[in-house]
């Protein structure tokens, strides 16, 4: 008897959803409208199957199709970028209009009572077991598609830092759905800190690890940071804690590599960075490094076997010498030209007497000759004494002259 009561209660309870529920409203119209109107008609014959179960049966447990149905709405509303309001909005309305009409009915029908009381608990259980269903699809939707995200955000990445052309990354990053930015700055560092900084970092920072080979071999990981400038850049620090993070300059978002290979370069010539004379981390603790803080070295080093002939070419009067003198007049050598030959300075610098300085000095220049005069000489021997340099000095490895 019921059962002949299903179209009009279907139609009643579609209609009342349209009102009460306004983000259906148009949804419901045309043809997704009959759609839904087939839905409803269905999970109402199953709530009948249901209820014509025994009364030993278990009213948590509706049949599997319906229930496999309402996790597909739940997976549908996430798919269209909604949250579940919507649905289960419409599943309280609908449920209390399909009761009213349904026991409208049934009380005409002569049901009594307690099978009228069964039907209103089994209407509580089936409506609860339906949005349970319906939660779980949304949430496992919204999982697939944070994946799925993730993934495209990582293949974004990869293709920043692998040179890809521009019409490529701007489809990329459709793709992603990624808004790209002014600026992207590369910080490289441990894969193991990465999902921790993330955490601290602007939502659109990027990540790669897996995809570009020499970091996964070396265990390191890039992040990509929006518009990380000017105080941008000082946050960044900050936020990068104690991580062992090397920070390249800030670069359009299309030249993102070139703020990488900086990154990259700099992580290389670490060894003699730390032992340059800028202040020393605390030991124990990891710095952030900047970049920007190692541009000279940077240009130094950007032609190993260059500086390494200058070096030779520059120091070979010293080596003419045992090595403990030649290390004496090289560091004298050093503080005479990063204190521009004021003795006072240099000898504070060496912990030594003044006039030891101006001894030591006659050497040079008995050495040097009028190299010391020669502006262009001065030049290299500031490129090469002035600055730290990885490796030993030539008179360590070439025995001295007679």
């Amino acid at each position: 008897m019921l059962r002949a009561h299903l179209p009009e209660v279907s139609r009643r309870a579609v209609d009342a959803i349209i009102v009460g529920v306004p983000g259906y409203a148009n949804d419901l119209s045309g043809k997704m409208g009959a759609n839904i109107d087939n839905a409803v008609r269905l999970a109402l014959g199953a709530f009948l199957d249901l209820a014509s179960q025994p009364l030993s049966g278990d009213p948590a447990t509706p049949l599997s199709p319906v229930v496999d149905a309402a996790y597909g709405l739940g997976r549908g509303e996430a798919r269209s970028g909604r949250s579940m309001e919507a649905l289960l909005a419409a599943y309280r309305v609908g449920a209390r209009v399909s009761w009213r009409e349904l026991s409208t009915a049934a009380v005409a029908g002569g049901i009594p009572a307690p099978m009228l009381a069964r039907f209103a608990e089994l209407v509580f259980a089936y409506i609860d077991e339906l949005s349970a269903a319906s939660m779980a699809g949304h949430a496992a939707q919204l999982a697939q598609l944070g994946r799925a995200r993730q993934r495209s955000r990582e293949l974004l990445a990869s293709a920043l830092l692998t040179g890809a052309t521009q019409q490529q990354l701007q489809s990329a990053a459709e793709s992603a759905a990624w808004d790209p930015p002014r600026t992207l700055t590369a910080v490289l560092l441990p894969r193991a800190q990465a999902s921790g900084a993330l955490t601290a970092l602007d939502a659109r920072t990027l990540s790669a690890a897996d995809d570009i080979a020499e970091l996964a071999a070396d265990g390191l990981a890039v992040l990509l940071v929006p518009d990380a400038e000017g105080a941008g850049r000082r946050a960044l620090l900050r936020a990068l804690g104690n991580c062992d993070a090397v920070a390249g300059p800030a670069r359009e978002w299309t030249r993102a590599a070139a703020s990488y290979e900086r990154a990259r370069r700099v992580r290389q010539l670490a060894p003699s960075s730390e032992s340059s004379d800028r202040k020393q981390p605390t030991p124990g603790r990891s710095t952030p490094v900047d970049s920007e803080d190692h541009l000279a070295e940077l240009v130094l080093h950007a032609d190993p076997e260059a500086l390494h002939d200058l070096r030779s070419r520059t120091l070979a009067p010293l080596a003419t010498l045992r090595p403990a003198a030649a290390d004496r007049l090289h560091e004298t050598l050093r503080a005479w030209l990063l204190h521009q030959g004021r003795r006072e300075e240099i000898a504070a610098a060496l912990c030594v007497h003044p006039q030891t300085v101006r001894y030591r000095m006659g050497q040079l220049r008995e050495l040097y000759g009028d190299t010391l005069g020669d502006p262009s000489r001065l030049l290299e021997l500031t490129l090469t004494v002035g600055g730290r340099h990885p490796g030993p000095l030539p008179w360590h490895t070439t025995p001295p002259g007679d």
